[in-house]
């Protein structure tokens, strides 16, 4: 018999519900969560034995968002939902970051948990809900989660932090950002900032740390009365093996580590897993059983290669490549690469290299996004691709996984905030960065190349932007921060802390933790040793480009804005759009109207653009008295000629106003069709407009002089 179990608590202004035992109750671990009328379901199912030939935990977390929770139904032929979105890979990536390091060492049973959005209120973001729902869930189903954990969204509003802000006072906040951790330490941030400093950033951190304290401690109550017993989980012992295993294999490992090349040092350790292999695997054509399986000699062989870094750093500061902690490898930033292009730019770090190119487009290269939340239209798109080659090897090719989503998403929040607003730079961009190299924070580099690429094309960012990945090495009370990490630094190391930002402050912040979680302390020098690093990196780019080119270049689209009133939106277009599709095709320019009123024309020819507006400034501006146009004589009549002069308006030039001398006949001047300029004398009573072609120069079409207008009316 399940029974039904509920805690309840006041946060941030609202209320935070977390039930459990009655949906989903075959599932190892179940809970519904509800923050304010959003309700996120998070199940957690794990087997009971490991799954076999891994050497890491398969955890898989999926994030679905359910149309009908926002009262929808999916667009499409199918009328169901398809493939994740990218807001949902990110919030899959987002709840897996913090949950993963907590798990108990060695558990390598095939475990999923999924979290689906059953209610949005269209006020509360259910990302943090489900990260809240999925600590809980795992906290409740038996399964070694050393959790649980709390989240938290932090705003800053008026130079004052908020939590859990509401989806429409995000957009006031200068920060949006995701801390995740323990009672004791933060696990995992995410972030984007417009500029904010290193203090603001940290103190953000910290009040979300402290604001989600009251989660955990619900989360606890409800375990208290729901949780199961916990699984029997033996971590493997495989002390004995390492020590016996360093002492003849430390030399070899210590030396490889001190060769800089990555290809070289790759080779030195590969040299000694086979002199491992040699001693504790039996030949393949024996019959005898070695005393430790291969997966135990793999998984020692691994540890004695992150033994040997961290004691390489934490004992004399040596790293792999012979830098120092703070130290920057070197760096290359080239632009204008592929003149073709709208912009270009390649950023190589050490061996870590990217090849950016941004791209110009008009209103209709826009993105549509089918939110919960509603359709809206994104105007910068950045595609980040890691294709095997960047680090030697062959693998798999196709549509972007998980990671080249989050990494750039990554660069995104990095660049976003500096971009112009529409008003001041009315280009649709899209920028992709292809790591051609890899051995390093290729999302940093990404952020470097973008910035250097769109200022190549002409795209006027307040500032340059750079990023660099910090690490960590902790043993105990001992730690060290490193700057610009290698790939093996990360994969050894302790911490994942990559910062972007201008020389004025910080753009970007994201964190991942593979330990228990670590200090404000460690958080401080970390972000002060990256912003030396990310000032550098600036100085070394603007080598290259330092901000964007006066004007795009000659193969971009040349984009202008015009508005016009609302009420002659529907001039414009016409009946069925006969009249805008007349103006594009008569013109060759591609026109975007917006609701507000903001018409956008683009061409790579400048004269299809003026005569574009030209066009539509006829349509939708009232003439002008004492103005000169240019205009068609339409019809011919005895006592003149009728002009269409501006847009549909006609008006008459009467027989006087024909010529400088008596005129006889209409058609002794001017014939129906025939190119003409007219002056607008004004409006009679009947308001019908007076024209008059004999006060304007036929040749030139400017107005002739007064004193020879004079002697006309004289003559007349």
């Amino acid at each position: 018999m399940f029974e039904h179990h509920k805690v309840e608590i006041e946060w941030g202004g609202r209320p935070l519900i977390l039930e459990t035992g009655k949906v989903a109750r075959q599932a190892d671990g179940a809970v519904v969560a509800t923050y304010g009328e959003s309700v996120v379901l998070a199940t957690i199912v794990s087997a009971k034995e490991p799954k076999p030939g891994f050497d890491f935990f398969p955890l898989t977390v999926n994030y679905q968002e359910k149309a009908f929770a926002a009262g929808k139904i999916p667009g499409g032929f199918f009328k169901r939902e398809g493939r994740p979105s990218e807001n949902e890979t990110l919030t899959s990536r987002l709840i897996d970051r913090p949950i993963r390091p907590l798990f108990a060492d060695g558990y390598k049973n095939d475990t999923q948990v999924v979290l689906t959005v059953l209610q949005h209120d269209l006020e509360n973001n259910p990302d943090i809900l489900a990260l809240v729902a999925a600590s809980a869930a795992l906290t409740l189903s038996g399964v070694p989660f050393m959790g649980p954990i709390g989240g938290a969204r932090v705003g800053y509003i008026d130079g004052e932090y908020v939590l859990n802000p509401h989806i429409d006072e995000m957009e006031e906040s200068d920060l949006d950002l995701i801390v995740a951790g323990t009672n004791d330490a933060v696990l995992m941030v995410e972030s984007e900032a417009d500029q904010l400093d290193e203090e603001t950033m940290l103190g953000a951190v910290m009040f979300g740390h402290k604001e989600f304290q009251p989660v955990i401690d619900a989360i606890i109550k409800l375990a208290e009365v729901a949780a199961k017993e916990p699984r029997e989980h033996n971590a493997p012992d495989n002390s004995a093996l390492e020590n016996e295993m360093l002492s003849f294999i430390e030399d070899d490992l210590r030396a490889a580590y001190r060769i800089t090349d990555k290809g070289e040092r790759y080779k030195a350790v590969d040299a000694a897993k086979a002199k491992v292999k040699e001693k504790y695997l039996p030949a393949e054509d024996s019959d005898e059983s070695g005393a430790y399986s291969p997966q135990q000699i793999a998984d020692a062989f691994k540890a004695l290669q992150a033994r040997v870094v961290r004691w390489n750093i934490l004992d004399d500061g040596s790293r792999i490549d012979g830098r120092d902690l703070q130290t920057v490898r070197p760096i290359v930033s080239e632009v204008g690469v592929f003149p073709r292009t709208h912009g270009s730019a390649v950023f190589t770090r050490g061996e870590t290299q990217a090849v950016v190119v941004a791209t110009l487009g008009t209103g209709e290269d826009e993105q549509f996004v089918d939110a919960l939340t509603g359709t809206y239209k994104e105007r910068f798109m950045l595609h980040y691709n890691f294709p095997p080659y960047s680090v030697g090897e062959t693998g798999r090719m196709g549509s972007p996984g998980r990671r080249e989503i989050g990494h750039g998403k990554l660069a995104w929040r990095a660049v976003h905030p500096l971009l112009p607003e529409q008003e001041q730079f009315p280009y649709t961009l899209r920028v992709v960065s292809e790591i051609t190299e890899s051995n390093g924070s290729s999302s940093m580099a990404t952020v470097c190349g973008t910035s250097l690429a769109l200022m190549d094309a002409g795209v006027p960012l307040s500032s340059p932007v750079a990023g660099i990945a910090m690490g960590l090495i902790k043993e105990e009370d001992r730690y060290a921060v490193l700057s610009d990490i290698l790939g093996d630094e990360d994969h050894l190391g302790d911490m994942d802390f990559k910062v972007a930002g201008t020389a004025e402050g910080i753009t970007s912040l994201q964190m991942d933790i593979k330990i228990d979680g670590i200090t404000e302390e460690i958080m401080k020098i970390a972000l002060a040793q990256a912003k030396d690093g990310r000032l550098h990196i600036l100085d070394e780019m603007a080598n290259a480009i330092s901000e964007g080119r006066s004007q795009v270049g000659e193969f971009a689209p040349r984009i202008e804005v015009m508005t016009i009133p609302t009420d002659k939106i529907r001039d414009v277009i016409g009946t069925g759009g006969k009249v805008i599709r007349e103006i594009v095709e008569k013109t060759g320019a591609k026109i975007n109207i917006e609701d507000d009123g903001t018409i956008k024309i683009a061409s790579s020819n400048g004269k299809e653009i003026e005569a574009a507006k030209k066009w539509i400034h006829s349509i939708t501006a009232e003439p002008e008295v004492g103005e000169i146009y240019e205009g068609t004589v339409v019809k011919t009549a005895d006592f003149g000629a009728f002009v269409n002069f501006f847009g549909p308006r006609d008006g008459l030039v009467h027989i006087s106003q024909l010529a400088e001398e008596r005129v006889g006949k209409t058609t002794d001047v001017v014939k129906e069709g025939e190119k003409v300029f007219v002056k607008l004398m004004g409006f009679d009573e009947r308001g019908k407009v007076r024209l008059s072609m004999k006060v304007v120069d036929q040749e030139s079409g400017k107005e002739k002089p007064k004193a020879e207008k004079k002697r006309e009316d004289a003559a007349e």
